[in-house]
């Protein structure tokens, strides 16, 4: 083994982490790992490897006059990350982005069969506004299982062509139920916060908007307006707008059928590739081979016997997702401070929830890419 040092310091609710970083060819990691925080200025001042995730903004506040050279967040979502500051510093950044796919696609289908059966769904019109990596997988699926598939994606369509896109007007005009699955973009042609408004809800024409993006896409206020309008409005609320402060009465309204917080991508496999991605992305910047697995740290899985069961069945065999909507809307019996805490506190503690492809052969197959 190499003397090379390297002094990592690490969130403590990185998947795995110190396993990771036990496999670093030619470097000796001394890694410290932290509650979220004691991840300060002061902590990470001698480190040359910083491992986040979101709870901890990395920015001028955190690392200047620190010795990082590499920051990397276990997360898809990068807002949390002064990025522009960082690029100016030299000091070179990664995120998870794409790790949680799969897990993201299967929330939005226990969602979809938590309110539908497989032959109802055959009947509906999905419009998945932000067709990137999540959405492109969430649009075949959806169309095996029979849906009518509208996809919006505005700078893919100007990069690739209109045909096969739609824009938002003609979703909320067509779809029955609106799924968002875009980043959070404050300016520019293409905003994203606050997309989903009271103006753009009041064209909407179909029944359920499922949130699992960002918070901000969609206003809550609005919403809650909307849901109140009639009866057969409905929510999945993933993300939500000033987390862990969400808003209490949205997620107690009656309409609001799915309620959890921020764990889509939060299946223990989502977790372990999102460890990979920013390991792989540290071994790249080293310049090293990546020779850890994150499969040497997941624990085996038993097959279903899925043969005979009806869809709706398997889906909720495989992910239970109103037992998390009962635990996040049983915080409303706690004060509101004591509800932003427990929304973090089920994060961090969530249930281990696996991937479906690798429990049923019927999953494989439905998500199998062409």
């Amino acid at each position: 083994m190499s003397d090379t040092p390297l002094r990592v310091v690490a969130d403590e609710h990185i998947f795995a982490v110190r396993d990771a970083l036990a496999c670093l060819p030619s470097y000796w990691a001394e890694v410290v790992v932290l509650p979220t925080a004691k991840i300060t200025a002061a902590t990470v001042r001698d480190a040359d490897v910083l491992l986040t995730r979101t709870g901890v903004r990395v920015d001028a506040a955190l690392l200047q006059g620190s010795k990082v050279r590499f920051a990397g967040t276990a997360t898809i979502g990068d807002d949390h990350y002064d990025k522009t500051w960082l690029n100016e510093q030299g000091i070179a950044w990664a995120t998870a982005a794409g790790s949680s796919t799969l897990s993201v696609v299967e929330y939005v289908l226990a969602a979809l069969f938590h309110c539908h059966s497989e032959d109802e769904l055959k009947g509906l019109t999905l419009g998945i506004v932000g067709v990137g990596r999540i959405g492109r997988v969430l649009a075949r699926v959806c169309e095996r299982l029979g849906m009518r598939v509208l996809r919006n994606d505005p700078p893919r369509a100007r990069l690739e062509g209109a045909a096969g896109f739609v824009s938002l007007d003609d979703v909320l005009a067509q779809a029955d139920i609106v799924t968002l699955h875009t980043p959070l973009i404050r300016d520019g042609d293409d905003v994203t916060e606050q997309l989903l408004d009271d103006v753009r809800l009041a064209q909407f024409k179909g029944h359920t908007i499922i949130n699992a993006a960002r918070g901000a896409c969609v206003d809550n206020q609005a919403l809650l307006r909307w849901l109140d309008k009639h009866a057969a409005h409905q929510a999945v609320m993933d993300c939500w707008e000033h987390e862990p402060k969400i808003l209490a009465t949205l997620l107690q309204h009656q309409g609001c059928i799915v309620a959890t917080p921020h764990i889509a991508g939060h299946s223990l496999d989502g977790k372990a590739a999102n460890t990979q991605y920013i390991y792989d992305a540290l071994c790249r910047f080293l310049q090293i081979e990546a020779v850890w697995d994150m499969e040497q740290s997941l624990p085996p899985v038993s097959p279903l016997d899925d043969a005979a069961m009806p869809c709706s069945e398997l889906v909720q065999r495989l992910y239970p997702i109103a037992a998390d909507s009962q635990a996040l809307k049983q915080t409303l019996e706690v004060s509101e401070a004591e509800r932003g805490q427990a929304f973090v506190h089920i994060r961090r503690h969530y249930p281990v929830r696996r991937r479906w492809v690798k429990q049923s052969q019927r999953m494989a197959a439905l998500f199998q890419a062409p």
